[in-house]
Order: C-alpha cells, then sequence, then structure tokens
C-alpha cells in the first residue's frame, strides 16, 4: 500500500473513527514524522507495551473495607471475605453467581434437612405457573387447562404455611 501524500510505501496505517465515520491514514516514514506518528518498526518493545498495557495504580483498585480483599482476591479464592464484601462487590459478585450458576439467581438446590419436600413442590408450582402463561399466551388452551389441572393437584398436597388461610 502506498503513502497518502507520495508515491513511497506505507508504514503506518491507522485506523480513526470519529463520529460514527470511519477514517483510514496511510503514511511513508517521513510523512508519519511530520505528522507526529511514532514508527511502530523503530521503537523499543518495551516502550510500545508500557503504552499499551499501563500498570493501574493500587489505590484505583477497589477493595473491601472491612478485610481489605479485592476482587481479585476473591475471583482467585471463591471466597469473600467479610460481610461487608457482599456490599462493596454486589455487582461483580451478582455475576459471578449467575456464570457459576448457568444464569440462574435463585437458590433451587436442597435445602435443609426435611424442606426438600416442600421447596421441591413450591419449586414445581412455580414452573408450572410459568408454563401455564407461556400455553396462554401461545393461544394452547387445552394444553393450559391440563396445566392448571396439575396446579389444583399439587396444591391439594402441599401444606398451608402459616401466613396463608385455608
Amino acid at each position: 500500500m502506498k503513502c497518502d501524500r507520495c508515491d513511497r510505501p506505507a508504514i503506518v496505517h491507522q485506523v480513526i473513527i470519529s463520529g460514527g465515520e470511519h477514517t483510514e491514514i496511510h503514511l511513508c516514514e517521513v510523512h508519519a514524522a511530520e505528522a507526529g506518528v511514532p514508527n511502530p518498526g523503530k521503537q523499543p518493545v518495551n516502550k510500545l507495551l508500557a503504552k499499551i498495557a499501563t500498570p493501574t495504580e493500587p489505590s484505583a483498585i477497589p477493595s473491601c473495607p472491612g478485610c481489605g480483599a479485592t476482587l481479585a482476591d476473591i475471583r482467585k479464592s471463591s471466597l469473600l471475605g467479610c460481610p461487608q464484601c457482599y456490599d462493596t462487590f454486589e455487582e461483580a459478585i451478582g455475576i459471578m453467581i449467575e456464570s457459576a450458576q448457568a444464569g440462574g439467581t435463585r437458590h433451587v438446590g436442597r435445602g435443609p434437612g426435611g424442606a426438600e419436600s416442600v421447596h421441591a413442590k413450591r419449586h414445581e408450582s412455580r414452573r408450572l405457573v410459568e408454563e401455564l402463561d407461556r400455553a396462554v399466551q401461545a393461544e394452547q388452551y387445552e394444553r393450559a387447562a391440563e396445566i392448571k389441572a396439575k396446579l389444583g393437584r399439587l396444591s391439594e398436597q402441599q401444606p398451608p404455611t402459616s401466613g396463608e388461610s385455608l
């Protein structure tokens, strides 16, 4: 490729995106020096890397005020340092939990001894209600009637909680 200003070969290729417009600039060594664009072939590698990967200051990395743990520490050990970590890193922890639970944000696993059947029935009830909503939206009324019957049988099996009336 040739220089935009002369017929010499271009050694600097720059892409500028400004205001949604895409502009490419191709310059030879002489015109690149005039424009103040450094020649990447003549700079030491450590200077190029220093421009790309500037280390962040330790003060710029957020840490928990309670225990001093950083998000990197939590990711590395998969353990939170103290209760304040939940508030300090709330958003990042939520993302980590979602990725670990395949997108789930609520606990749907086993509970304390003896509570599994109650929780399983509630989970099944929630699932059936969502399925019922989808069937009604798709105008599958026969399927919706079957799901409603299943919900009725399931609610007969569930004992009422202290907040519900008979």
